[in-house]
């Protein structure tokens, strides 16, 4: 039986545009994942992991014309996003580089003989080592940032894992390009291409979770997708860590004086926000408590002008298009669910943006309204009108894990006065908000992109430096004689990195 071609398809008009590859047999995934592990000792020095990383990010900006042109034709973003996308993408591998560099990422703690302590303490000398082949797999949204020469990649890398990409079938053609960048890199650094490949193909992917030298997963994608993997990946005679991202309401609540001090304004910035890349962000505001009243009403007719102001968008597959236009028209047919402006199809290949209202007491309860509060990819999102705090304590009570939360408090409640509402988001994310608006991820050490469930599937980010701790794991060394450490927990400290000796930071 012939495999599966893989096609590259025009998200803007649904017609095949060439065949990148075809989908990979049980056979050729376990070559990929038994190459990758032939070569991870080479991955072992840091000065050539940093200086591969950077040359990563080198060539994949250089290549920018054909990068851009390449995921514009696929996933129909467009050149001015793609085009931050891939600086962005360029900013992560280099900031891993840095990462490397600086060691603390190894989190070395040296505790000598104490046999003064009871019980007495023998010689211990703890350090974080690279867990072995790591599995990502690609989102659609970010055909750069969050695929092929991602986060999860280069975090991967910089652990000193080799990679095996399942690649996402919206930008087959892209991943395929960026591969080629990242594996001429490693050459030109001393490595072996195959510290990382990609695969094709769903089934592909389920091999990959399953083989037995595959250590760990990364996976940013749908709530069914991303559970199935995770299933698989805990019910393996050896289960692995699965880092998954599946899905994400991303709650917002509107103060009452908010609205009345800067209904207008907070109107546009939702409005921006929840359209932003039609809708298909991970961190798009998709729940929004406001409150009734005249306020309020100010809040929405903002809201109003801006969605309307919004031109058709092509979302990244039609598969997509369909199941959002299913979502919406579901929505709005619940009771008490009105639309100031219809979202749904914006021509035959294009989806306009809208927003659905409800009151707040609708959702305080389970019920067929249920499903507003759960995500639907695309321009839309679900404004509920509270009358009362009670109300808002009432719905946010029931809502799932979040990558986000966002409080939209006035000038005089900055005081603490919204301490109370910030208390009961925190718990809802992995990144809470005042006074902003949830899209855009910055690349920051301090970030944190994740969340709990369904958000995530771990507690662990994938964005920012501490996104590498992911693929690494604890090895304590007891009484080992000098010659035999690793040079990181030697006793002279040769290659200068980070420390905590006897409790105190060397």
């Amino acid at each position: 039986m012939a495999a599966a071609p893989v096609w590259s398809v025009d998200p803007r008009t649904g017609n095949p545009r060439e065949q990148v590859a075809v989908e990979a047999t049980a056979e050729e995934v376990d070559r990929a994942v038994r190459a990758a592990h032939a070569v991870r000792d080479t991955l072992a020095d840091r000065t050539v992991r940093a200086a591969f990383l950077r040359g990563a990010a080198e060539l994949l900006a250089g290549a920018e014309e054909h990068v851009v042109e390449a995921a514009d034709a696929e996933t129909a973003l467009g050149p001015a996003r793609l085009t931050g996308e891939l600086a962005r993408t360029a900013a992560q591998l280099r900031a891993f580089a840095e990462v490397v560099e600086e060691g603390a990422y190894l989190d070395i703690h040296i505790d000598h003989e104490d046999g003064g302590r009871t019980p007495p303490w023998p010689d211990l000398r703890r350090i974080k080592v690279p867990l072995g082949v790591v599995a990502v797999y690609a989102a659609s949204n970010f055909p750069l940032a969050f695929s092929v020469p991602g986060g999860d990649t280069a975090s991967a890398l910089a652990a000193g894992c080799p990679v095996v990409v399942k690649a996402h079938p919206d930008h087959p053609a892209t991943s395929e390009l960026c591969v080629s960048l990242l594996r001429r890199a490693a050459v030109r650094h001393g490595l072996p291409e195959d510290v990382v490949s990609v695969v094709h193909g769903f089934d592909a992917g389920v091999e990959l979770v399953r083989h037995p030298l595959v250590t760990a997963a990364g996976f940013t994608g749908s709530v069914r997708g991303g559970r199935a993997l995770f299933d698989a990946a805990a019910a393996r005679p050896v289960p692995i860590p699965f880092h998954g991202e599946l899905g994400s309401l991303n709650p917002v609540v509107v103060t009452e004086a908010a609205a009345a001090e800067r209904g207008e304004q907070i109107g546009a910035g939702l409005g921006g926000s929840m359209t932003m890349g039609s809708g298909q962000f991970c961190t798009k505001p998709g729940f929004v408590l406001a409150p009734s009243g005249e306020a309020g009403d100010r809040l929405l007719k903002s809201l109003t002008a801006t969605v309307s102001d919004t031109g058709a968008g092509v979302m990244l597959d039609h598969r997509m298009r369909d199941a959002f236009l299913k979502g919406v028209a579901e929505r709005a047919a619940l009771p008490e669910v009105d639309a100031p402006v219809t979202p749904g199809a914006g021509g035959e290949h294009t989806v306009s943006a809208g927003f659905l209202t409800v009151p707040a007491r609708r959702l305080a309860e389970a019920g067929p309204h249920d499903a507003l509060l759960e995500e639907c990819f695309g321009p839309v999102t679900v404004v509920a009108r509270y009358d009362s705090e009670d109300e808002i304590t009432a719905v946010l009570s029931r809502l799932p894990g979040n990558l986000t939360a966002t409080l939209q408090i006035a000038a005089e409640e900055a005081d603490g006065a919204a301490a109370g509402l910030l208390r009961e988001l925190t718990p809802l994310a992995g990144r809470v908000l005042v006074n902003g608006w949830p899209t855009g991820v910055a690349v920051a050490p301090a970030q944190h992109h994740g969340g709990p469930y369904p958000a995530t599937t771990s507690t662990s980010t994938s964005v920012g430096a501490t996104a590498v701790e992911r693929w690494l794991r604890p090895v304590s060394y007891q009484s080992v004689p000098e010659a035999l450490l690793p040079p990181e927990l030697r006793e002279d400290n040769p290659l200068g990195l980070p420390r905590r000796v006897d409790g105190r930071r060397a």
